[in-house]
């Protein structure tokens, strides 16, 4: 099925969640902000959800500093 990840058409399995996208892409950022079609996901929620095609995921790290 395809989805959009951080802005790019990606082809991933049927029935994956956002767990499996994070591990896939290897983005392990304690920090991560999630977002599913606009709206906030909490990190608890990631491996119980599971993405349809047509979804658009942003995986957004924050910059800190100044």
């Amino acid at each position: 099925m395809w989805v959009t990840i951080n802005g790019f058409k990606e082809q991933i399995p049927d029935h994956c969640s956002i767990a499996r996208v994070i591990e896939d892409h290897q983005e392990y950022e304690v920090h991560m902000i999630v977002e599913l079609n606009h709206q906030f996901v909490h990190q608890k929620d990631y491996p119980r959800i599971v993405l349809k095609e047509g979804d658009v995921l942003e995986l957004i790290h924050p910059a800190f500093g100044g």
